[in-house]
């Protein structure tokens, strides 16, 4: 059967389906190829089941400290199956709410395997047979990605002893003594739930610091908290040999002086980091440029051949790899597609997010980055001790500005503490529009907020802070 479109979507993640929906609204016919579920690794594998068991494990938390509110209530066990009955229900309304979303808007879904025949065609392996679809105004890649493996002996993944996130989400057991390997947003997130559920964790960090690509204050930060809340963080480590046991397993990890040592336990997570899907997809034969799985592109998603575009976690890693900067790629893709003209994404104005408790959110330019770049820059830390809100919740944290020196636009919001991921909203407005500290610091933050950090930081910028 050969059919032909004006564009098509090979993947139906947070990239794909973006695309496919504006390029929808902007009038065009558009066929959606996926070989599992639409929504893809952010609905079914990643943001959203993720977050739910955060919010779950913030629930635990609240119950063990609520002595410290003065309210009587006790922590006794987490039940798994209601648990992951909640979780599923959120991913399942969400999936049938896209599904519906689709339809709606006129995008045609095939269920399938599709492989590049050339830089306008897909051929799609489906469950009726196979179906030859060419597209008049545009092709987008956007194959997603899967969790890595670690080339360690005795760590190879087996979903019981040694596990990725995608094992992880769906376990009939809480670990006791968990080893996550790996301590960027996907490690962090799940030794927190963990953490919450009353599992005895350890992580392991090969580079120097957790969330290794955030503001230097933002990783000492976060890791004195999560040392607090009684985790076992080591960094500059890397796993050397995994040995497995009846009853459970140990493994021999070697420090920066190259001294090893055992730790003990019942699982390891392998959170390294995900890897793009573009092997044998006929990526290479249609012109795209592969390095190291990764699918080289120019500032407006675009690999080389005409009318031919990539989304999401294929494209290389200063693209951020999030579900909402998946998104904007989307729809500048399909505007493009379109015929109208787009701005490029930068990629320092998209707000980079971590669940863990605390919360992690960035924007703009970290410290490192700018030293790197020999920029001059002044900083203003305003600590959550300062901020009665934060009191209240009995939560450390800080938020970190960063700006032009000499009283120049700002540069980065950093800002480690509960509810950050809500509260960098308005970092991306302030470092999207080059807004000068003074000018934010006329912004009215409402009393008592979390908010007010972030005010207070900026009036500290030019010596006018209220409370720190």
């Amino acid at each position: 059967m050969s059919e032909t479109c004006e564009l098509i979507v090979l993947g139906g993640g947070t990239g794909g389906y973006s695309t496919a929906l504006f390029a929808a609204n902007l009038g065009m016919e558009v066929t959606l190829v996926e070989k599992a579920k639409v929504g893809g690794t952010c609905l079914h594998w990643g943001c959203i089941p993720t977050k739910a068991l955060l919010q779950a494990a913030e629930v635990a938390e609240h119950t063990q400290h609520a002595g410290d509110y003065g309210i009587r209530a006790s922590f006794e066990a987490v039940e798994l199956s209601a648990l992951h009955d909640y979780k599923n229900t959120i991913v399942q309304t969400n999936f049938k709410g896209l599904q519906a979303t689709l339809k709606g808007k006129g995008v045609v879904t095939v269920s399938g395997h599709g492989v590049l025949k050339d830089a306008k065609t897909v051929v799609v392996q489906t469950d009726e047979g196979e179906r030859t679809i060419s597209a008049t105004r545009g092709l987008v890649l956007a194959t997603g990605s899967v969790p890595r493996d670690v080339p360690v002996e005795g760590a190879e993944t087996d979903g019981e002893v040694v596990i990725n996130s995608d094992h992880a989400l769906y376990m009939d057991r809480i670990p006791e003594k968990p080893i996550v390997l790996g301590a960027g947003a996907i490690g962090v997130e799940f030794a927190t739930v963990w953490n919450a559920f009353g599992s005895d964790v350890t992580i392991v960090e090969m580079l120097d610091n957790v969330v290794p690509n955030e503001d230097v204050d933002t990783q000492k930060t976060l890791a004195k908290l999560l040392k607090r809340r009684g985790m076992d963080v080591r960094v500059k480590t890397k796993l050397v040999k995994v040995e497995r046991g009846s009853g459970g397993l140990r493994a021999t990890v070697e420090n920066a002086r190259g001294e090893q040592s055992q730790i003990e336990g019942d699982t390891l997570m392998v959170a390294i980091g995900r890897r793009p899907v573009t092997e044998d997809m006929g990526f290479e034969d249609a012109g795209v440029t592969l390095d190291r799985g990764y699918v080289e592109v120019d500032e407006y998603c675009r690999p080389g051949p005409d009318r031919l575009y990539a989304v999401g976690d294929i494209l290389p890693l200063y693209t951020l790899g999030l579900a909402h900067s998946s998104f904007q790629e989307g729809m500048m893709v399909a505007r493009l597609a379109a015929g109208q003209s787009t701005p490029p994404i930068d990629y320092k104005g998209v707000p980079r997010v971590t669940y863990c408790h605390p919360e992690v959110a960035s924007v703009g330019w970290n410290q490192q980055e700018l030293d790197d770049e020999g920029i001059e820059y002044e900083i203003k830390t305003f600590p959550y001790s300062h901020n009665a809100r934060a009191m209240m919740m009995r939560e450390g944290g800080q938020v970190k500005v960063i700006a032009e020196a000499d009283g120049g636009r700002v540069l980065g919001v950093h800002i480690v503490g509960p509810r950050a991921t809500d509260m960098i909203a308005e970092g991306q407005l302030i470092y999207n529009w080059e807004a000068l500290p003074t000018e934010v610091g006329q912004f009215v933050h409402p009393h008592p907020t979390l908010s007010e950090a972030v005010g207070e930081a900026h009036l500290g910028l030019f010596g006018m802070a209220l409370h720190g």
